[in-house]
Order: C-alpha cells, then structure tokens, then sequence
C-alpha cells in the first residue's frame, strides 16, 4: 500500500514538473478576417491585395501581442513594430477561405506558431543587423505602399478617369504584392526551402524589377541551391541598384569562392569591408580567399577579425584552423576545428573524426 501510495505521488510530481513545460511548448492558432470594399479604381486584384495586406498585418499584431504577454520577449528591448515586422520573418500566414463578388473583397487566414519557438527566433534575428534591417524595411515599404494605395484612392473617387493616377494606382498594389512575395521569401529562407525563396522572390522582382532586397535575398537561395552563375547575376543587378549595399558584395563574393575565383572574393570582400567594417562574412570570404591564394599570415588576421565580430562564426574557425596548420601551430589548428565542430560544423567534424579526435 505504501509503495502504491509513493508511486501515485511520484508521478504526481512528474505531471506537476513536466506539463508546464509542455503547455509553453504547443503551438497556438491566430484567426483573422477582413473584408475590403472595392473603389471603382479596383479589380478582383488589387481587391485582394489589399485584403490579404491587411489580414496579414492584423494577425501579425495578434501574435506579437501574444508573445509580448507569454514569452521573454519583453527583455529583449524590442518595440512593437520590430516584433511584428520581424515576426513576418519568421511565420507563414495560411489563407483559409475568401470570396469576391465584385464589390468586396473577403479573406479568412491563420497562423500556426509556437510562442517560444517565434521568440528564440526572434532573439536570434534581432541579433543579426542585416536581416533585421531587411525585415524593417519591408514593413516600411508595405506601409508606405499601403498609405499610397489610399491615397490615390481618394483622389481616383475625385476623378475618375485620370490615367496618370490610374496607373500610379496600379503600380502601389504592385508594390504591396511585391513586399508580400518578399517577405514570403525570407521566410522560407529561414526554413531551409530555397526552392520556395527563389520562387518567392522571382514573384517580387516580377512585380518590381527595382526591388534591391529581393536580388539579395535570391542570390542568396541560389547559392543554398549551388546556382552559383544566376546568385552571381543577381548580386550584380543588386550592386547596379544599390552600389553601397554590403550583402550583395558578400554574397557575390561567396558565388565566386564557390567557382573559384579567389581574386574576386578578394574584391569584393575589400568593398563590402570598406561599406561596413563591422560585416563578419566578409572577413570570413576575404581569409579563405587569402588562404587559398597563399597569404596564411592575412588569412589569420580575418580569421581573428571575423570571429571578434561574431564568436558563433563556424566557418571562421575552420579558416583559422587551416591557417594555424599552415603556419605549423598545430595545437592551435585543433583547438579552433574543435570550436568549430562544436558550432555544427561537417567540415571540421569531418576533419577531426579522420584524425580520431572527438570534439565534445
């Protein structure tokens, strides 16, 4: 009776101990609705541009309501319109039912997410400047487009027949749909499916061939996609567009070490330097680039450079290995393929299982 009786309240103790943790880990559903009602200016398109724009943004503020009340977002100095337009990066928005009758545009839509699991990535993206950056600056582009939407609205129910205004019109819903197939991007790049990135961007740049950050964020997929040749030319149409935008140069500067051309890296890690010191990537292409070409005291030096800007840097700890072994500090070589294994990476895991030395 006794053992029964300890039995019972171990396993209370368990349910007690355990269930909180898994009550905080379920995945919770955010539904929304919204109906647009059309202006003789608009289609079924543009209708549903709008529409889409709008049920998007009120779920996206439902969730970061929600995240702001339930999770430890609040201590990482965030106002709300970063956690939203972040947030956009991180979750996929499913669309459940709409209609058109000609007059209004309705759409249903909800977000699958789990609180935790958004605010761990939400601190990761907060961290990382470049992809915050391009997050913020969506959200100002789909709120500026959106401002326009209505105001040219205003001014086509005053004359109805300006095409000049007309065709103003038409490019801010483009401009909205194509911050919408961005944004879809970024997200499927953080999930791994690039395939859904390059589709998601060629979406954007189709609507907007002026879209800088959807060349960025492609070249970048393509590279995921070992498409080297097309990553290459749409860094080129980035750098055409933008000739002060880092990314493009470090990107393109990933596509040319992949091909090879370590001369190359060497430019255009040397501009992206220039444009931003603070950029690790860069340094981590420049001291392979060095490294490959020879130069193992300079490949040292970014190594070292890169991994001060961001100690998580994998990559930059294999370059430092290999240089270390190229200079013949052997011990040193090991100890940063260990750091690096540590932080995932194959190539140093690889490396040090050949060798018969663990790393954990």
């Amino acid at each position: 009776m006794k053992s029964t009786f300890m039995r019972i309240a171990l396993l209370s103790f368990l349910l007690l101990f355990f269930l909180p943790n898994l009550a905080a880990s379920e995945s919770k559903t955010f539904i929304k609705e919204y109906t647009y009602q059309a202006s003789e200016a608009d289609s079924k398109i543009s209708s549903r541009a709008i529409a889409l724009e709008q049920v998007k943004r009120l779920l996206l503020e439902e969730l970061g309501t929600y995240i702001e009340s339930h999770t430890e977002v609040t201590n990482f100095q965030l106002t709300k319109d970063q956690i939203t337009a972040l947030t956009a990066g991180i979750v996929q928005t499913q669309i459940l039912n709409e209609k058109w009758d000609g007059e209004r545009y309705w759409i249903k839509a909800k977000i699958d997410a789990d609180p935790n699991k958004v605010a761990r990535d939400l601190d990761a993206l907060r961290k990382d400047r470049e992809k915050s950056k391009e997050l913020e600056d969506a959200k100002k582009k789909a709120e500026t487009a959106l401002k326009e939407v209505e105001r040219l609205r205003k001014e086509l129910e005053l004359s109805k027949k300006d095409q000049a205004n007309i065709a103003k019109y038409d490019k801010a819903i483009k401009e909205l749909s194509a911050t919408d197939w961005y944004r879809k991007g970024l997200s499927s790049a953080r999930s791994g499916n690039y395939d859904e990135t390059i589709a998601a961007t060629t979406k954007a740049i189709q609507l907007n061939p002026q879209y800088l950050l959807a060349y960025v964020t492609r070249s970048f997929a393509y590279i995921r996609s070992g498409k080297y040749h097309p990553a290459i030319a749409d860094c080129s149409r980035a750098i055409e567009l933008d000739p002060k935008n880092t990314q493009a140069y470090v990107n393109r500067g990933i596509a040319y070490a992949k091909l090879g051309d370590y001369k190359q890296v060497l430019a255009d890690s040397n501009r992206a330097i220039e444009l931003d010191p603070k950029i690790s990537m860069a340094y981590v292409n420049r001291g392979m680039a060095y490294g490959k070409l020879g130069d193992h005291k300079q490949a040292l030096a970014d190594s070292n450079r890169a991994i001060e800007l961001d100690p998580k840097n994998a990559q930059a700890y294999v370059n430092r290995g290999m240089a270390y072994s190229r200079l013949n500090y052997d011990d040193q070589a090991i100890s940063n393929y260990k750091s690096a294994a540590r932080l995932g990476n194959k190539q140093a895991q690889d490396h040090l299982r050949s060798k018969g030395i663990s790393w954990q």
